[in-house]
């Protein structure tokens, strides 16, 4: 057992990293060409994406004006978590992010599962932001009047739905080949081989690729900002919160998805001019400067129609056709375009570097970690990234996927926070360039809980009973889908009394419960279909990891020497 929650020292992750290992797989090392400013763009390129094309404006149906307070406080536990990978990017300046972290923190297992955790939350959140993509290019044709057949621009999987005039149209007009009918999403899949390319071809050219797209998309959104400024009417934010809280954290998943993407930059350590100062800043400069994007595009939204309009696919494209700014709205189509396409291009990056570190440590086959003669670049983790994003995007339905992404991440965000609070009671820790402030835990957590706890129970007490599943009765149906709910309330139990008598830092504790509660916000099919997930990535280690495992050979070669 103990075997397999082995842990990396902090000095042999750096020292493997700067060495390369000299072996055949992977003989040429990563090139440095990353600064500051890159980082940032390269945060603001993953985060701003589909989220606030699209998904905004659900979340601005359901909780009105008031959404801006859950931008917020979902920016605040993302903040904790944030800090936390900057202490760790800074501790540890290698590729690899939470993956290398959790080595480090808890072990082998726990790594093990967290980097088969962001393969869900790279690849197959990339599979989203491709199928987005593909809607939002196929929309911007159509503005100019060029059309791709409904059968080519569209998932098999959708289309068998027939939930749309689209998706009817796409499936009875299809052709047939030997009875089955060709439907696939061909632009998600071009623009997958495109950013491949990209991101195949060297660091460097994703680097100028991503500060030429954040720049075009930073014009655009502040265009779309100070023109929607002039047509706000106050009134519309009235009421504030037209739903109550409820009706706020309806779009928890939606807003948590649009902030989606700033760890992605932590993937990058080995390629920065100087890691240990750059990449906390590019993290927390990048979350900043989206976090006030966000309320800004909130506020104009509300402002400028009634919250109760915004339930539509293309919100920002949608208020400017009801003001009669027909050119503000084309404008946002391209930026829509350019925008997920940003994303992409970072998550395309960010994988192949995960498997790139599992690799290395022999948890993956060493064809993993092989870096190209020419390009410094992951080569063969980059192309199969690109064929496991490409593929099923060319027929997956999206919905699914969402979800599933959303829980990925904050899985990986709550291991990063632990893992901080590990950080601290280890012996050997080194100095690092930036430390998570630390503010002594063992009251005030204690206290916030249970002040919440009598403010929930005091002013909403048909929340809490929802939340515990018991406002309908005993109702087992409901009950399973509290169970998550459960679960983090005896993980909170537990939290108040290792902050009291562990005297934990507050800031990643805080990390942790903000994710633990938006991870129990997600649903219990949610949760099964992840157990699932993470019951093949078990399957998969046992199978190969842990009998190639570089750290268990090492550990088994020095005690038969003794």
């Amino acid at each position: 057992m103990n075997n397999l929650f082995r842990k990396k020292s902090i000095t042999k992750v750096i020292a493997d990293a700067a060495a390369g290992y000299n072996e055949s797989e992977f003989e040429t090392g990563l090139r440095k060409s990353l600064t500051v400013r890159d980082l940032t763009a390269l945060g603001i390129a993953a985060v701003v994406g589909a989220g606030i094309f699209s998904t905004i404006g659900k979340a601005s149906f359901d909780g009105g004006p008031g959404i801006i307070l859950l931008f917020l406080f979902v920016a605040v536990a993302c903040g904790f978590s944030a800090l936390c990978y900057a202490e760790f990017a800074s501790i540890v300046p290698v590729s690899g992010s939470a993956y290398t972290y959790s080595y480090v923190a808890f072990g082998e297992l726990v790594a093990w599962i967290i980097g088969w955790d962001l393969l869900m939350e790279y690849a197959i959140g990339n599979i989203v932001v491709a199928i987005s993509w593909s809607a939002y290019f196929t929309t911007f044709l159509h503005g100019v009047g060029i059309d791709i057949p409904a059968w080519l621009s569209m998932g098999y999987w959708s289309a068998q739905r027939m939930d749309t005039f689209e998706q009817y149209q796409a499936w009875h007009s299809a052709p047939q080949i030997l009875g089955m009918r060709l439907i696939c999403d061909m632009p998600a899949f071009l623009i997958v081989v495109l950013i491949t390319y990209i991101t195949y071809v060297g660091i460097r050219e994703s680097k100028n690729a991503a500060n030429l797209m954040v720049g075009l998309k930073m014009l655009i959104i502040l265009l779309v900002i100070f023109a929607g400024a002039f047509y706000i009417t106050p009134k519309n934010w009235i009421p504030f919160l037209p739903n109550g809280a409820g009706g706020v954290l309806k779009g928890i998943s939606s807003v948590f998805f649009a902030y989606i993407g700033f760890d992605a930059i932590s993937t990058t350590a080995e390629e920065c001019k100087d890691a240990q100062r750059d990449l906390p800043k590019g993290m927390i400069y990048s979350l900043i400067i989206c976090t006030v994007i966000y309320v800004a595009i909130a506020l104009v939204l509300t402002g400028m129609v009634s919250y109760t309009q915004l339930n539509v696919a293309e919100p920002l494209a949608f208020v400017f056709e009801k003001v009669g700014l027909h050119w503000v709205a084309g404008v946002v189509a391209v930026s829509a375009v350019i925008a997920t396409a940003s994303v992409l291009l970072v998550f395309q990056v960010g994988q192949p570097r995960i498997w790139m570190s599992m690799s290395r440590d022999g948890l993956l086959p060493p064809i993993f970690s092989r870096i190209h003669p020419k390009f410094g670049t992951p080569s063969f983790s980059t192309i199969l990234t690109g064929c496991v994003v490409g593929i099923p995007a060319l027929f997956a339905n999206m919905d699914v996927m969402v979800d599933l992404t959303s829980i990925g991440t904050l899985f990986a965000f709550a291991l990063v926070s632990g893992g901080v609070m590990m950080l601290d009671s280890m012996p050997d820790r080194p100095t690092s360039r930036f430390k998570t402030p630390y503010i002594n835990s063992k009251f005030i957590f204690p206290t916030l809980m249970v002040g919440v706890l009598i403010f929930w129970l005091v002013k909403y007490k048909a929340s809490f009973m929802t939340y515990v599943g018991l406002d309908h009765g005993y109702d087992l149906s409901l009950m399973r889908e509290a169970v998550p709910h459960y679960l983090f309330i005896i993980m909170i139990l537990v939290l108040m009394v290792l902050s009291y008598l562990k005297n934990l830092s507050l800031i990643p504790l805080l990390g942790l419960m903000a994710c633990a509660y938006l991870l129990s916000e997600s649903g219990a099919t949610n949760w099964e279909r992840f157990f699932v997930w993470l019951v093949i990535g078990l399957l998969c280690y046992f199978i190969y990891g842990s009998k190639h495992s570089k750290l268990r050979l090492a550990v088994e070669a020095e005690a038969q020497k003794s």
